[in-house]
């Protein structure tokens, strides 16, 4: 079993993170549509096996009233953009990002959704995945209600999407791979948290359990524990 270790974002130089760590999941591909040619530039500079996963733009997956698109230059989201809608807009935008990712060659696209979205929104957005299916690796992070739908993974995975857990919080899920994202202990995010050596340890052996795990860490201590993690995790293996 390969077990990916990353963290969510360049935490340190690249050169640091390119010589520690396995993979990162791009964010900057969340707050504004990507350029192609510094992933491009990306792509060239890391080094053989150096995996890229990103995370989808948020004028896939965030209403129009989302705080985030502050920070968004060139791009007015509509009403029929966002929270996964099976819109033309969504689509036609999901084609843009797949495009201007391409030369990245992401390992997988990572659709993480507000806490505002509620379960009514859920329909819609198994009609979306399985209008954009293709040759992608897709994982979804769903936040608040939706988030504990029951059964939520095994329809994901009818259609070949992952659904993205915080494995120290939650069940394994039924999914074709296993992503994990993990934004500390103490409620559903707290940045601030380090991880024990013992919450480390659990994670291993969650690990040892998944499919394809790619362990990914987004909190403030992020790059320290994430090398902590692969250390142990080599130590063993």
């Amino acid at each position: 079993m390969v077990v990916i270790v990353g963290i969510c974002g360049f935490a340190r130089s690249r050169r640091d993170v390119y010589s520690a760590l396995d993979a990162v999941e791009l964010q900057e591909t969340f707050y504004n549509l990507p350029n192609e040619e510094r992933l491009r530039a990306l792509s060239r500079e890391a080094p053989p096996g150096f995996v890229f996963t990103v995370k989808v733009f948020q004028g896939i997956t965030h209403p129009p009233t989302s705080p985030t698109f502050k920070r968004t230059r060139g791009f007015r989201p509509t009403e029929n953009h966002g929270l996964l809608k099976p819109t033309s807009e969504n689509l036609e935008l999901w084609d843009l990002f797949r495009r201007l990712t391409k030369p990245l060659g992401a390992r997988v696209y990572v659709f993480q959704t507000p806490p505002s979205m509620r379960t009514e929104h859920l329909s819609a957005a198994l009609e979306f995945f399985r209008t954009i299916r293709g040759d992608e690796t897709i994982a979804w992070e769903p936040r608040g209600e939706v988030a504990n739908v029951e059964g939520l993974d095994a329809a994901l995975a009818e259609i070949n999407v992952s659904l993205v857990v915080d494995p120290l919080k939650r069940p394994l899920p039924n999914s074709p791979i296993h992503y994990f994202r993990l934004h500390g202990m103490g409620g559903e995010v707290n940045y601030r948290y380090k991880y024990t050596d013992d919450d480390l340890n659990k994670l291993l052996i969650i690990s040892k359990k998944a499919k394809n795990p790619y362990i990914m860490f987004n909190n403030i201590y992020m790059f320290d524990d994430a090398v902590r993690f692969k250390r142990l995790a080599s130590a063993i293996s």
